[in-house]
């Protein structure tokens, strides 16, 4: 018998503090789950994932999912903004702690973006990174990442 799956959610405000509450919000989920090797580098995951959200979503709101599965912790960060994806980018450099999702991507150990549908339309996007305690995560050479995100019916 598999555990069940344990699922956090926290909606908040697209706001220059969010980032702040989302990493308040994450860490608190993976202590509950009695996941602390795995705090730091979500914390800095979700703050930058967050932080695009801030900067290029067109959204008054987002959402952050924690989901705890045996062996591993995957969150995903919402906004329901379809027509701005999340495209590669350089880090940015008008401040703030910030580094792309280029960061999000050498922590993790899996990470991509999902469409969100409704019926036949995409209504918004996820970007999504996985995390797990016994396999680290994977150092690319370089950034060789796909500028086309995932169309995937969530």
């Amino acid at each position: 018998m598999t555990a069940p799956v344990e699922t956090y959610l926290l909606s908040a405000p697209v706001a220059p503090g969010t980032a702040r509450l989302a990493r308040e919000f994450v860490t608190a989920s993976l202590v509950a789950a009695g996941r602390w090797p795995l705090i730091e580098n979500a914390q800095i995951c979700v703050s930058d994932a967050v932080a695009n959200v801030v900067r290029h979503a067109r959204v008054p709101e987002l959402v952050v999912q924690v989901s705890v599965h045996p062996g591993r912790v995957v969150v995903a960060v919402r906004d329901d903004d379809p027509g701005r994806p999340p495209w590669p980018r350089q880090p940015y450099a008008g401040g703030g702690d910030a580094k792309g999702l280029a960061l999000l991507r050498r922590l993790a150990h899996a990470s991509g973006v999902t469409w969100v549908w409704d019926e036949l339309r995409p209504v918004g996007k996820q970007v999504w990174f996985e995390l797990r305690e016994d396999d680290p995560a994977p150092v690319p050479a370089a950034d060789s990442g796909n500028p086309q995100p995932a169309v995937v019916q969530a």
